[in-house]
Order: structure tokens, then sequence, then C-alpha cells
């Protein structure tokens, strides 16, 4: 096994995306370029809850809010201590603010107005998980819509106007709309000095 590539300053690497925007790819194929451990929230926490609880992947607004809470407790562990990491789940960015060591990614699939292009990331979903087109739709919009409004209620106080993927959180963003897999790689590895 590679040892792992050390950037100074920096230990965890987060990725955070829109629904179907690209950031598990762009984490996955980081973490195997920096032979670093691929961690998705998701899949590590929400997968069990979710089973325990008889919920939808879209069902946010109905998990316990200390189920939520729970896990940005372990989230904020990892970040605060672990080292070596590509760390990908949406509110990573905002749980790391103010933790030294951390580069936090966003990932986009916006146009060149900046408005997010939901049709793309349905189509996407649509085709990578063989899923129909309804199906695909409730993912990307109701399951979204179901996380801001939890994660709103959470953390801000009720603010309708956040949104965890603003710009402010993070150090680099990536689009995915402009920019194709091997494009979003370079651009992070360039700006990460890996070139």
């Amino acid at each position: 096994m590679n040892n792992p590539v050390e950037i100074p300053g920096i230990r965890i690497v987060t990725v955070s995306g829109r629904i179907a925007s690209g950031s598990t790819t762009l984490a996955k194929h980081l973490a195997k370029q920096l032979n670093w451990k691929h961690l998705e929230g998701g899949e590590i926490f929400w997968e069990a809850v979710r089973k325990k609880l008889g919920l939808d992947e879209k069902d946010t607004n109905l998990r316990p809010d200390q189920e939520d809470r729970l896990f940005d407790e372990q989230l904020k562990k990892i970040l605060e201590e672990d080292k070596n990491i590509v760390l990908e789940t949406k509110l990573a960015a905002f749980n790391a603010q103010n933790i030294p060591g951390i580069y936090k990614i966003l990932v986009l699939c916006d146009d060149e107005n900046g408005v997010d292009k939901a049709d793309v990331r349905i189509d996407r979903l649509v085709n990578r998980e063989e899923l129909s087109v309804d199906d695909a739709k409730t993912e990307v919009l109701e399951r979204e819509a179901n996380d801001l409004e939890k994660w709103r209620k959470l953390y801000v106080k009720g603010d309708q106007n956040w949104v965890y993927w603003d710009k402010k959180y993070y150090d680099l963003v990536v689009n995915t709309f402009t920019h194709n897999q091997e494009e979003s790689l370079k651009l992070v590895s360039e700006k990460l000095k890996l070139e």
C-alpha cells in the first residue's frame, strides 16, 4: 500500500454537494489520488438509522433530531482528531468552521448564471441509480427540501435563506455543469498543489 500524500496544513478534505452534483465521484477519485480514506457520512451513519426507523432516504424531516445531533457530534470528532481523510457529507464544511487543517470543497451543478441545474442532477440520478424520473425528482427535490427544513430548524434558528451550499463555508467551488470528472479532479489537484 502506498503512503498517504501529505499536504502541508491540511489533515482532512471535505467534499459537500447538492444531491447528484458529483460530490461522491470527486471525493472517491481524490481519496484514491491522495491514498487517503474516503468516508461518506450517509453510508456510515444514516443507513443504519434509516433502516432502524423504517424511513426512506428522502424522509429527513421524520428522523428524530437527536439522531442528527449525534451524527454531528461524531462528525466533529472526526474533523478535530483524524487525518488523511476525504470526508464527504453535506454538512461537513458547515461543521468544520473554525477547525484548523480542513480544506473544504463544494460541488455544484450550476449554469453560467449560477442557477442550479436540477434537471441535469435528476438525469444523472436516473442514469446512475436506474431510477424512474419521478423517483429521481423525489430524491433531488423532496429530499433536499426536507434536509433544509430540518437543518434550518436545528442549526440556524429557522433562517429560511440558509443553505449548506453557501460559498462562504468553502475554500473551493467545483462546478460539474462546466467541468467533467477529470477536469474537476484536475482543478482540485491544482488548488491543493498536487501536480
